[in-house]
């Protein structure tokens, strides 16, 4: 049975890192990125780093339709 291994990089530092080569980008857009690399990371958990990040003034989310968000960084 395969060990799991413990990321170096964690899932707010990554989610940045899209934000900032990529520029903005739809909610579901980024939760794919994400979880090409952290595929164990649910919904739940990308909302929460993404409340996280705007509380901390590091992102801003806005509503663009039912059910979808744009998501963008804050310079």
């Amino acid at each position: 049975m395969p060990a799991k291994t413990w990321k170096t990089r964690p899932a707010y530092f990554f989610l940045l890192e899209i934000l900032q080569k990529k520029g903005s980008m739809s909610d579901a857009d980024l939760f794919e990125a994400l979880n090409a690399e952290y595929p164990d990371l649910g919904l739940k958990d990308f909302n929460e780093l993404l409340m996280r990040l705007e509380i901390s003034g590091k992102t801003r989310t806005t509503s663009m339709a039912r059910g979808k968000r744009h998501v963008e960084l804050v310079t």
